[in-house]
């Protein structure tokens, strides 16, 4: 009888545990999935916001309650490379009127004064002429103007919404620059 009772208590025991690891994977899962996961910068197109090799928390939820704001780091996949993510700025909001001219970046034909002293752009590429965002469309530049495949190329373009995986928000690695962007 003993015996039997001690079987059981450790049959119990293993199913617990084993529930207890089903719930932390779904958990996880369920965290990585909807609310946030870990990336890491390759290249230098955020230069000097971002260098190659940090590494960052994207928040993956943010953007299901509410829209992308201007000067957000977003996280967007490249369309024509399967497994590649693309990190910008976003400069351009749905509805606006977005162009480069002179090396300045206009918004409805006013200079946009950014909060960064980025150097002056030298090619507009697609923002030569004026373009307007459609309904859930973004317009993104990288931070090292003069070195980013960001919405000014037709590879890239405009970005929608719905294409957004997230917007960074805090810098994990390295430990000397940690913090929230």
């Amino acid at each position: 009888m003993k015996q039997e009772k001690k079987r059981k208590s450790a049959v119990g025991e293993v199913l617990s545990w084993l529930l207890y690891m089903a719930i932390l994977v779904l958990a996880a899962f369920l965290l990585v999935h909807f609310v946030g996961e870990r990336t890491v910068v390759s290249g230098d197109s955020m230069s000097p916001t971002l260098s190659d090799g940090d590494n960052l928390i994207v928040d993956k939820f943010s953007y299901r309650i509410r829209s992308p704001k201007r000067f957000e780091i977003v996280v967007f996949p490249f369309r024509y490379q399967k497994d590649t993510y693309y990190i910008k700025r976003v400069i351009g909001l749905p509805g606006e009127q977005v162009q480069i001219y002179n090396g300045r970046v206009y918004i409805n034909g006013k200079v946009l004064e950014e909060p960064f002293d980025f150097e002056s752009i030298r090619s507009a590429g697609l923002a030569s002429e004026a373009i307007t965002l459609g309904e859930d469309e973004y317009f993104v530049l990288g931070d090292n103007r003069n070195n980013s495949a960001d919405s000014r190329e037709p590879s890239v373009g405009t970005i929608l919404k719905q294409d957004l995986i997230g917007r960074a928000v805090f810098r994990i690695w390295p430990f000397d620059v940690m913090g929230f962007l």
